[in-house]
């Protein structure tokens, strides 16, 4: 399967690709703080490049439970210093760059400082602009599962079938972006783990992830460092997930995900490494 995105692809039959998280926010709920400086956003570009990383998706935007919405101009003020520097040093370092935003004009802002795709955790649904300014940037689109407005992202809600509606809004997402000139080619489906979800309807939405390939798009899954794993294991805090949260990523690429984002670079890629010379077949048998 292969994911496009402007100026490039990814063949997923191949091997599994790791997007690295860089957060230019003062309250995301692990990283918050720390990468606000151009220099200190640069570095950690490069230091996950160094460590394998196939793409960065910065964002200025905190989606954290219980996190304060922005609007654009604001969320914009946050990454227009330091976008420009990463963009250049991705180029150089051969790492395309992903906007976490649903704003369109922060955007449409970011992909004409370069950026290559367009991570929209509403789906499409908070911006009616987003789905021209993402084909006409002929960019990269990854589609989330979430209900409500974006400062209900966290709200409970309850399902009858968690998988199928997952399944069932992404399909109309996808068909939605389709409408606006977006090709399938450059769309990625991601169930939204720990958005709209309890941590055991997290859980179901994984065990969707066979469903959502159906519709013939790769599944990009985000699971780093999320409070549900603690709701699943110790009740640990955000700074001792890492083994949690690797351990979800290796069932969801078990289940057929091929793209994961995440705040542990070096150690999802060790880790995706080795489970892809482990021939599923032969591992059941």
């Amino acid at each position: 399967m292969i994911f496009e995105y402007r100026g490039g692809a990814w063949d997923l039959a191949g091997r599994a690709r790791v997007v690295g998280i860089l957060n230019l926010t003062p309250d995301s709920f692990y990283d918050g703080g720390r990468y606000l400086t151009r220099e200190a956003a640069v570095s950690r570009l490069e230091a996950m490049a160094q460590e394998g990383v196939d793409a960065v998706d910065v964002g200025a935007q905190s989606t954290r439970p219980g996190g304060a919405a922005i609007g654009p101009e604001e969320e914009w003020r946050r990454l227009e210093h330091a976008l420009a520097p990463l963009v250049a040093a991705g180029s150089r370092l051969g790492i395309p760059l992903s906007i976490d935003t649903y704003h369109a004009e922060v955007a449409r802002r970011a992909l004409d400082a370069g950026v290559a795709i367009v991570n929209d955790v509403s789906g499409l649904q908070a911006d009616p602009e987003m789905g021209g300014v993402v084909a006409r940037a002929k960019a990269g689109l990854v589609l989330m599962h979430s209900i409500g407005a974006p400062d209900a992202l966290h709200a409970p809600r309850e399902y009858r079938d968690v998988a199928e509606e997952v399944h069932a809004f992404l399909e109309e997402r996808m068909r939605f972006a389709e409408s606006h000139g977006i090709p399938p080619e450059r769309i990625a489906l991601d169930p939204g783990i720990g958005f709209s979800k309890r941590a055991e309807q997290s859980v179901e939405a994984l065990h969707g992830i066979p469903r959502l390939l159906s519709l013939g798009r790769p599944v990009y899954v985000g699971v780093s460092r999320k409070s549900f794993l603690s709701s699943l294991s110790d009740k640990a805090p955000a700074e001792d997930r890492l083994a949690a949260g690797l351990g979800a990523s290796l069932f969801a690429f078990a289940l057929g995900a091929r793209i994961f984002r995440t705040h542990d670079v070096r150690e999802t890629i060790a880790a995706l490494r080795v489970f892809e010379h482990v021939p599923l077949e032969s591992a059941r048998a």
